[in-house]
This record gives C-alpha cells, structure tokens and sequence, in this order.
C-alpha cells in the first residue's frame, strides 16, 4: 500500500510540471534610456568668434635728436611712466645758437631789402606798397612770412641780384632747424623710456625715449584661418581683462592677409574706444568676443552632443535614432548646426555610451513635466 502511494504521487507531480511547462512566459520589456534632449527650434543665429590678445598703442615713437646740444626739460618731467598732454614740450635742446643765426640771417636779408625797395619804388611804384609792408612785417622773434610774389620780371631779377631770395631761403631753412630743438607731445600719451635726461649733451642721432599714443590703442588678435570668414570689418568687439576686471568696447579696423605658417592664424586689428579716464594698460591681456556673421534656420547643440563630427542622437517615436548633420561653425562649446536637424526634432545632448539606433528612450525634460503635473 505505501508503495502504491508513493507512485501515484510521482505520476500526479510529472502531471504537474508538463502542465506548468505550456504555460508561456512573457520575456522582460527593456527600460527605455533617460537622457536630457532640446528641441529644435531653428532660427538666425549669430556666430561668434573669441580670441586672446594684448592691447598696444597704434603709434610707438622713438625720439631721435636731429641737433646737438644740451638737453633742456620742457613742461612735464621727461621720465617713464610721465603722461602727458597734446601740445606739451617734453624736451627742448639747447636752441639759442640757432636763434642767433637766423636772427643774424634775417639781419643781412632786411638790408638787401631794403635796397631793393629803393628801386622798386622809382621803377615800379606800383609794386611798391605790398614789398614795403612786406619789409616792416619782418620780426626777429617770429618766423618769415611767405614772399611776396614777383608779378613783374623787373623785381624778380632785382631780388635775385640782390640774393633776396638766397636769404629768404636760408632763414626758413634755419627756422626748420630750428623746429628740431623742440619736442612738442603730437598726441595724449605716455613715455615709456628715457634713454637721456636733462643736463646731457644730445648729439645728432642720439635716442632721447619713447613715448606711446594713448589715443589710439588697438589689440591684435590671432584668429585660426578657418574662423577668418566669420569677421567682418567694422564689427563691434567686446573686450575684457581678468587682470583687472575691466571692459571696452573695440571695432574691427583691419584683417591680415598672410597665415602665420606656425599657429595657423590670421591677425585680427581691433582698435579700443578709450572713454575719459578708464584707459587700459599698455600690455594688458585681453579676452575679445567677435561677433561673426549670421546663420540662416541654424539649430545651436552642445559640442558634447555631436558624434564623429557628423552625427547627433535624436528620440524618434520612443526610441534613439542616429542622424547625419551639418555643422556651420564649431564653436567653445558648442556647434551651430546648417543642416540635417528640422523644426520640432528632439536632439539628445547627454553624452552618449554603450547605445545604439533602435533602444527605447524617453527625454528628461518630458518625464519632469508629466511629474509636474
């Protein structure tokens, strides 16, 4: 009897399991892949073009003596770091020889004159009035006025005779001479070096300093040559320095046109709008932002997000799908997109790994707003 049961209860369990073996199992559903997306919205994008230069003055002068002599000190101090204003004498050297000259010159040329005017007045009496007011303008602390044009052929062969012309001539060639003694600012500016001070005797071709334009300051740029296309004379740059925290506005003033063969790069001129006292240094390093040219029907992406700087992932009807694309510029870090991305595509910007085309996903953004409401 026990042994009867035993198999019976044998044969019922195979029953059993042949009968849990046709039940069909469902296999397990993949979990979609959640990843942050943007929606495109295409529109006219401006490109932009970053750099790193230092600002510069547009106008370095070295001052050279053309003249010999004792340095004497103009208005301002002539030593480094010394602004100074349009029109102020930094410099002079030592200029009364060179007066006494013309003064000298100016004394024999009144006298051949003033021979000459005796015969101007008994032969041409009517040329006479404009050579005599000519002859009292004449003043030893001013320079020679422009001659008098000889209308008649008489007076021109009285004055050549009487070397009027000759003196006339070596007094302006004197007052030019002059001229060199004197080192007048030509704009706002600094001095950067001086090489000699007041008290030294300056020879013909020696180097007094340098002073720097304050006026006009500009930046250069390297620009890589693929970038060039996108900068247009003109354009408004944004400068800013983390040395010091300050910002200017610059214009594109000029492009190169030769490659530098070592960087690739094209230099960029941008001058810089100095307003009142908010100057910066000769020498500081700036960051520029370049506005470029736009881009019609352009899509913006994180760089991260483009693949084989070709391809995007886009969510299509719940799964990923693998898009080819056009890049218009690449740039920091991110890339404007010409092509490839339509209005209302969901483009994934999650770094990607491990996927392929045809897994489930869904969007982050979506999944926020169903919770949020």
């Amino acid at each position: 009897m026990p042994v009867l049961i035993l198999v019976g209860g044998f044969v019922i369990m195979m029953v059993l399991l042949n009968m849990r073996s046709d039940v069909p199992r469902k296999a397990p559903q993949p979990q979609p892949k959640v990843v942050q997306t943007l929606v495109a919205q295409p529109q006219t994008t401006m490109t932009t073009i970053t750099g790193l230069g230092r600002v510069t003055s547009a106008q370095p002068v070295d001052l050279y003596s053309e003249v010999s002599g004792v340095l004497i000190p103009g208005v301002v101090p002539f030593r480094p770091a010394q602004s100074f204003k349009r029109g102020d004498l930094l410099l002079k050297v030592d200029d009364r020889q060179a007066k006494l000259d013309i003064s000298s010159k100016k004394s024999e040329f009144l006298t051949n004159l003033a021979v000459a005017l005796a015969e101007i007045k008994s032969d041409t009496p009517d040329e006479y009035e404009k050579w005599r007011e000519y002859f009292d303008a004449v003043d030893f602390d001013r320079q020679l006025a422009d001659i008098p044009a000889a209308d008649d052929p008489r007076i021109k062969l009285l004055l050549s005779r009487l070397n009027v012309y000759k003196l006339y001539y070596q007094i302006r060639d004197l007052e030019i001479t002059l001229e060199k003694h004197h080192f007048y600012a030509p704009f706002d500016g600094s001095i950067v070096s001086a090489k000699m001070r007041e008290g030294t005797t300056a020879r013909s071709g020696s180097l007094l300093g340098q002073i720097i334009n304050l006026e006009e300051l500009e930046v250069e740029l390297p620009v890589p040559a693929d970038d060039i296309r996108w900068v247009a004379p003109g354009s408004k740059v944004r400068l800013t320095s983390s040395e010091t925290g300050q910002e200017w506005i610059g214009t594109v003033i000029r492009i190169g046109n030769a490659i530098d063969t070592r960087t690739q790069t094209i230099p960029v001129y941008v001058s810089v709008e100095v307003r009142g006292d908010f100057i910066p240094f000769d020498g500081t390093f700036v960051n520029a932002e370049i506005p470029g040219r736009s881009i019609e029907n352009a899509v913006t992406i994180p760089k991260s997000a483009v693949y084989e700087n070709r391809y995007v992932y886009l969510i299509r009807d719940g799964k990923l799908e693998y898009r080819e694309i056009e890049i218009a510029r690449s740039q920091r870090d991110s890339v404007i997109l010409s092509g490839g991305i339509v209005s209302r595509d969901t483009v994934v910007v999650d770094l990607m790994q491990g996927v392929a085309p045809g897994m489930p996903a869904m969007s982050r953004n979506a999944m926020a707003g169903e919770q949020g409401e």
